[in-house]
């Protein structure tokens, strides 16, 4: 769990990212969420975008994601999702 220091550290570290996925119609599935848990211990920090024609609510997809890859919810701001999962191998930040 997150304290508001450390999410406000980690939106500051994102406001600059582009989000790498996309969540559309077909919604959250497996193979996304393997994908995205392989980018998270790659990145730790990354944005996902959910589209118009999505048929879940934002919030939804961002429960889904962080329950299914044990990601921590930093934000959900319009229609983008920003989340973070400590890296055991390629750790580069430095929560305060």
């Amino acid at each position: 769990m997150l304290t508001g220091k450390q999410k406000r550290f980690l939106r500051s570290k994102a406001h600059h990212l582009q989000p790498i996925f996309q969540v559309g119609k077909g919604g959250v599935n497996e193979n996304m969420t393997k994908q995205i848990a392989e980018a998270l211990e790659t990145r730790e920090l990354l944005k996902v975008s959910v589209l118009q024609n999505c048929d879940q609510d934002k919030d939804e997809v961002a429960q889904m994601i962080t329950s299914s890859t044990g990601a921590d919810l930093v934000q959900v701001i319009g229609s983008t999702i920003v989340l973070y999962k400590e890296s055991k191998e390629n750790k580069e930040l430095v929560l305060p």
